[in-house]
């Protein structure tokens, strides 16, 4: 009976070593374990969120930057005709960033104002600096009037506009006009301020034929 019990202590104790072995080891094996946890989700926090690539995919990426070249092509691009402005849906104001400026017009009339002549004279100096191109002149006018008398009225404000241009220096040969008449107004609203926008000559800048 002496020795069972001694062999039953001898037992429990190295039952209990065993125990308190294990017990003090796992705490460093669970911190190993969430340590590294804690590294994979930091490294994933950091390769997606904001500004990062984790959520897009190649097709969105692509076609976002196919979207940022069109926006700076158009940026760097001559302005269209106000036709074909119309024709893509797009405004046919003339936007700030346009070298050549619009010049303005009093109502029913196509002589040029002190104002469109300090104009023209920006407008010619820009021209003279860029030789490869050439200009289109657009004459346009407000609604008032019949469709047949605006156009002979936006042809004599785009020939006024030709002839200072012609009169500066610029050659002819770089030069053509057309009319528009009240046919593609810049502001659609009926109220003299926006008629006022509409009577103008409007610069489009081409490429200068070949010789």
């Amino acid at each position: 009976m002496f020795y069972f019990n001694v062999i039953s202590s001898a037992l429990f104790s190295l039952f209990f070593l065993t125990g308190c072995s294990q017990t003090t080891a796992n705490p460093d094996v669970s911190a190993s374990d969430k340590a590294a946890s804690s590294a994979v989700s930091a490294k994933a926090g950091a390769d997606s969120g904001e500004g990062r690539s984790g959520a897009l995919s190649e097709s969105d990426l692509a076609a976002a930057a196919k979207a940022k070249q069109k926006k700076e092509a158009e940026a760097k691009s001559p302005p269209a005709s106000s036709l074909d402005r119309l024709k893509d849906g797009q405004s046919t104001a003339t936007s700030a960033s346009d070298p050549l400026k619009d010049v303005y017009f009093d109502f029913d009339r196509y002589d040029l104002k002190t104002e469109a002549r300090d104009i023209l004279k920006t407008n010619v100096e820009w021209i003279k600096k860029n030789p490869p191109v050439a200009i289109e002149i657009e004459g346009h006018c407000d609604e008032r009037g019949t469709s047949e008398y605006n156009l002979a009225l936006g042809a004599k404000r785009a020939q006024v506009v030709r002839d200072y241009l012609v009169a500066a220096g610029i050659s002819a040969e770089r030069i053509t006009s057309i009319s528009y008449g009240e046919e593609i107004p810049a502001c659609t609203e009926q109220s003299e301020s926006c008629w006022a926008q509409n009577r103008r000559a409007r610069f489009v800048v081409q490429p200068r034929p070949a010789s």
